[in-house]
Formats: C-alpha cells, structure tokens, sequence
C-alpha cells in the first residue's frame, strides 16, 4: 500500500490525513495549527512482511499522541521498532522521562501505551516503523506489553538491528522464488523482535532465541560487508571476520547455519550483480563487467556463469535485451 497527500485536495489535505491515515489506519490523534495546513504533506508505504508491517512515512511537522481512548479503538498489541531517517524526533507524555532519538537511532516500544511525539526541526518527520504482533513472537512474557517508548542505546546491538532491517527492506525485492522470500523475511522479524527484546532485558543474549537472533543479525552483516566488497579479488574469511570483530571460525559457523557457504555466497553475490550489469548496462563490455564484480578472469566469469544458468553471459544479455 502506497499513499501520498498529492491524491487530495490541498484545502483537504490535512483533515483527510488526520481522520482517515493517522487515527483510522495508524490509531493515532494527529494535531497541526489550522493556519499550517494549507501547505502539509505527507505520504506513506506500508509492506506486509514476514507477519509484521513495516511502514515508511514522511511528513511536514505536526503533533501525533496516542491516547488512552485512541488505543481503545484501536488496540495495536504489537512491538514497535522505529528508526528515525529524519532530523530527529521527541517523545513524551509517559510514565518514563521525555527524550529526542537522533537521525539513524531506533527506539521501542508496545504499541498499546499512551505516549505523544513530533518532529524536532522544520524537516518533518521521516520514520521507519516495524509493527510485530505479539502473537507472533515465540518469546512471551508480560512485561512485553510494558515497553513504553525508549531509545535503542546498546552500541553493540544498533548495527544488527539497522542490518536486519535494511534486509527486510529489501527482501524479495531481487529475483528470488516467493517462498524463499517469505522464510526470509520470517527469519528477519524474529532476529528483529528478539534483539529488541535483547536490548530491553526481556530476552537473554544467550538463550536459544537470543543467540538465534544474533546469528541472523551477524550473518545478514556478513553478507552486507560480501556485496560492498564484491570487486575486491582478494575477498575472504578474514577480510570479512577482521571487519566484523569476531574470529574466522565464528564466522564459518555463521554460514554453517546458512543455506549457503561463505564462497558460495560470494559468488553467488557476484552473479547476481553480474547479471544486473548485464542486463541494464548493455553498453558494457562483458570484460569489464566480470572484473567489476571480482572475478578473477574473463574465463572463470564464463565457466561459473554457464554452470549456474545453463547459458554464456552473452546469451543472458540477448535474452534480457528481448524482454525474455
């Protein structure tokens, strides 16, 4: 789902957002001075990914609390885990203290606890927000309906949760078969969940879903570090390990779990970005291409190709050129 004030009037804008977006599908009180509403805009996308919601919204400043009657009429029962993209946001009106959350923070929270935020600066706010029902987290405990809203402040855990999701982000959005998608995606929200749940001390770091969690989050780095270096001929364990903190046989241990091993990953990940080179740089000499992607030789990059797609990456490019 994708909308944007742009489908309404501007006279309109504002209200429609209030009434029908903000309290109707999000559950929320939004407030913005009458004299300001001529020139509002806001638009938003939500995705349906493994059981959770995950919404991007952008929008000129204005007020949003979630009152007691607001979570009455619409009871969410769900972890929040929001990253805030923009110039920096406030939260109050909670049992716990007010506080800002910084552009590329993440903050967490139950939904169903009343709490008021708005945007710090003119730019507005631009949020990420992942919505996951508590029915679909394995880990129960009561105090997960107790999570008012707080800043995301273990330095260790930011980085896996900001890996885990840009990963959901971007999942099923390459060429992979739906269903691999959606184990992936499955996998993401439940790494995502229970590091939230980490970083609130409900869930052991070493328990089974702890750990299971942090394995997800490491590997999704892994692989993360794998297509930046791509080009690099020298890419390996070590180099990725040493840019991980962690030991070469940690990291081995990693893709043991994984469907695919470190090498395997890596090439894989060099055919795909092959085959996008290919496919929307036609221009491009195949030569260059293979040497763009790390592969050791123009022979190599042919050999490794035919054996995974059954044809040259010439033939790919003719085809993909024919709309095939």
């Amino acid at each position: 789902m994708y909308w944007c004030t742009n489908e309404v009037e501007p006279q309109d804008r504002f209200d429609y957002w209030r009434e029908v977006r903000a309290k109707g599908l999000f559950g929320v009180t939004a407030e913005l001075e009458r004299e300001r509403r001529a020139d509002f805009f806001g638009e938003f996308s939500l995705r349906q990914l493994g059981g959770a919601g995950l919404v991007e919204l952008k929008a000129s400043p204005y007020a949003v609390e979630r009152s007691a009657s607001d979570i009455a009429n619409a009871p969410g029962d769900a972890i929040c885990v929001y990253q805030q993209l923009g110039s920096g946001g406030w939260f109050g009106g909670m049992r716990t203290s007010d506080f800002s959350i910084a552009s590329g923070s993440f903050a967490t929270s139950h939904t169903d606890l009343p709490y008021r935020t708005a945007p710090l600066g003119a730019g507005g706010f631009h949020l990420r927000i992942l919505k996951i029902p508590m029915s679909s987290i394995p880990a129960q405990d009561k105090r997960m309906r107790e999570l008012s809203p707080r800043t995301f402040n273990d330095a260790a855990l930011a980085p896996l949760l900001a890996t885990c999701l840009a990963d959901l982000g971007e999942a099923g959005a390459d060429d992979a078969a739906a269903d691999a998608a959606s184990v992936v995606q499955t996998s993401l929200v439940q790494a995502l969940a229970h590091l939230a749940l980490i970083e609130r001390g409900i869930v052991r770091p070493g328990s089974r879903r702890g750990q299971a969690a942090l394995r997800t989050a490491r590997l999704s780095q892994a692989r993360r570090l794998i297509a930046r270096r791509l080009q690099d001929p020298h890419l390996a364990p070590t180099m990725v390990a040493d840019l991980l903190g962690i030991s070469v046989r940690h990291l081995h241990m990693l893709f043991e779990t994984a469907e695919k091993s470190f090498s395997q990953t890596v090439t894989d990940e060099r055919l795909k970005q092959s085959r996008r080179l290919l496919r929307d740089t036609p221009e491009r000499l195949i030569a260059d291409i293979a040497s763009a992607c790390g592969f050791e030789s123009l022979a190599t990059y042919y050999r490794v190709f035919n054996a995974a797609y059954g044809m040259a990456p010439g033939d790919f490019r003719a085809k993909a050129s024919d709309g095939h």
